[in-house]
Formats: structure tokens, sequence, C-alpha cells
């Protein structure tokens, strides 16, 4: 099970919001290349970066962070946030260097876009599948579409998608555990390598989440807060 630790942008600086809302934000680090180089020097290979400015305008914003991130550390870039067109995806992925984007809204949106995505670039893509009480959500998790995450999951499966990075928002940014049930039962009924996000407030609970098969867990606060030694967790990775 890969570790991601976790950087979210907004307005170039290192944040966390609380269940993805925006009126709840906590700023860790004005520079968050040198918080990216603190997560290689603790062991990292990946880091999971959210540019939360295209999260909720869909146009990119923090592309020369996630650049310099990426020509700082060595560490291979996992990257979201309002990734809406393929030019978006040429300049992460073919100049700036990042080794995996995540589609989220579009990939309900905008399902032609999310087709060429997966032909195009194939394991470097990633399906978000942002989930509040079984629906997905879109928009920068702040409108409900009316779509089951499971049965989206095997759509995106269907035209050839192979990872999903699954967040449950009610548990995101709260330290409140994760959800290894539901993460579980994603694994089990859909086949995907199953990337699990949210939740993470200790240790234990990366712990937890690896019992439900997941093949990756993001995280964020709980690192920020001194609850998890992103160190030892990767020597026990």
């Amino acid at each position: 099970m890969i570790i991601y630790p976790a950087i979210d942008l907004l307005d170039g600086q290192c944040v966390r919001l609380s269940q993805g809302n925006y009126d709840q934000v906590t700023v860790y680090s004005d520079d968050p290349v040198a918080k990216a180089e603190g997560f290689a020097a603790d062991g990292a290979e990946w880091i999971h970066i959210v540019d939360l400015n295209a999260a909720r305008t869909g146009t990119p914003f923090n592309q020369s962070v996630i650049a310099s991130v990426v020509r700082s550390t060595g560490l291979k870039v996992q990257t979201g946030g309002g990734i809406r067109s393929l030019e978006t995806l040429r300049t992460l992925i073919e100049d700036i260097g990042v080794s995996r984007c995540v589609i989220g809204t579009s990939a309900i949106r905008d399902r032609e876009f999310t087709e060429r995505a997966l032909a195009l670039y194939g394991d470097k893509i990633a399906i978000g599948l942002d989930a509040r009480n079984g629906e997905i959500a879109v928009d920068g998790w702040t409108s409900g579409s009316g779509i089951n995450v499971i049965d989206f999951a095997l759509q995106m499966k269907s035209i050839g998608a192979g990872t999903v990075i699954y967040t449950d928002i009610s548990r995101d940014g709260m330290l409140s555990g994760p959800a290894t049930e539901s993460t579980g039962e994603l694994v089990r009924k859909t086949g995907l390598s199953v990337i699990a996000s949210g939740g993470i407030g200790s240790e234990e609970d990366i712990d937890e989440i690896r019992t439900s098969g997941c093949s990756g867990v993001i995280v964020g606060k709980a690192i920020y807060e001194g609850k998890v030694r992103l160190s030892v967790c990767l020597r026990n990775a």
C-alpha cells in the first residue's frame, strides 16, 4: 500500500479544508515546495497535490507550484483539481512531468473528454470519486451529482479506468478515522485499484485502511497536526 502525503494548494499556500468547506481553511505553510521536500526527506516516493483554486473554478491556478515540486523533489506527483481539458492534461503530464492526473468533475460531466484522456494517457489517469453519503460530489465538493459511487466506478472501469481515488467527504480533514467498510466494498465490487482518502487521524488508522484492500492511502492533516509520523509509516508500509 502506497502512502501519499498530501498538499492542498489554495492561493499558492499549503492548506487543509474541513469536509471540503472553503470557509474552513487552515493554512499550514506558505512554502509548499519546502513541505514537499520534507516529505521526500522522510522517504516518500509519491505526493498527492490538489489545486483547490482550480477545483472550484475549473481554471488552472497553481501549476507553477506543482512544477516546482516536480523539479525540486524528484517525487512522483499525483495531482487533481479542475482538470477539464486535454490541454491541461498535456501541460501537467508532458510539460510539467506529473506522474498521474486525477479527473473528478469532468468524469461526470464530460464523458468524451474522459474517454479521450484514458485513451491517450492510460495509467497516468485516475478518476476521483469524491462522495458524500454514497453520492458523487462535483465542483470542488460544492454540488451533488445524484450518481452512486459504485455505479459510477463501474462505468469508469468500462471505459478504461484502472485507478480511482475514493474520498469520503464527511471524514476529510476531520481526523475521525477512515471509511474502511465503504472502501473495501468499492475494492470488492469493482476490482479497481482504489486509493483511499479522508479521515486518517492516526498511524493506527493507516493500519486499519490497509485491511480494505486499497492500493494506497492519502494522508494530509494528520501529518501536519503531528498525529502521523510519515517517516515511521513509510518504513512500515
